[in-house]
């Protein structure tokens, strides 16, 4: 389902802690729609039928006290058994896109530039197909090592690990139409954005 109306859509791609959010959140402060794939997929954890999908996987283990799902325990299980993402990935990707396709015909009633779709597994589950343009967020391991360290608490070998999983990157950046460096400053960063976003919406 390519959105074809005059509003572009955006995906937004690159290594974990390369900045996607960052650059996401560049495109909304310049009026772009943006929609966050990782926070539908958290809103969805609370919803009943997929509760119960994941427990009928897990059992009462990667549930807290209240009730609600253990994103931690969840994580635990699916970061080391490729199968065990993949049955994660059934009950959740198919919700998370018809949020994503609910929420592009909403924006496309508006009058924003653009709408930009942050989510880290963009390729993985084919919501590419939604974009008109793909963006790659290219960044040292070294600041994305440090990035994801203050953040989360991360080593190298769990950086290693989670992006095991996903599409290596050097095959995410070919697959893309444009490339952004968020490796020096933020005001670099946001030259870039004003840049791309001049160029996407004059096409």
């Amino acid at each position: 389902m390519r959105q074809d109306k005059n509003i572009p859509v955006i995906g937004i791609v690159g290594g974990v802690g390369s900045g996607k959010s960052t650059v996401a959140e560049e495109f909304e402060r310049r009026r772009c729609r943006r929609i966050d794939g990782d926070k539908l997929g958290h809103a969805l954890l609370a919803n009943d039928d997929v509760k119960r999908e994941i427990r009928s996987l897990w059992g009462d283990a990667v549930f807290d006290e209240t009730g609600a799902v253990s994103r931690r325990a969840v994580a635990e299980i699916v970061f080391q058994d490729a199968e065990q993402l993949a049955a994660l990935e059934r009950i959740l990707h198919p919700r998370i896109r018809a949020e994503i396709v609910k929420a592009l015909s909403e924006a496309q009633a508006t009058d924003c530039p653009a709408v930009v779709i942050d989510a880290a597994v963009l390729f993985e589950a084919g919501w590419d197909d939604l974009c008109t343009h793909v963006v790659f967020v290219d960044a040292p391991e070294k600041d994305r090592l440090q990035r994801v360290g203050r953040r989360l608490g991360w080593d190298a070998e769990t950086l290693r690990r989670r992006e095991a999983r996903q599409i290596p990157l050097d095959k995410k950046a070919k697959r893309c139409h444009h490339s952004l460096s968020n490796c020096s400053s933020v005001s670099h960063l946001q030259e870039q954005v004003d840049r791309l976003l001049h160029l996407i919406t004059r096409e």
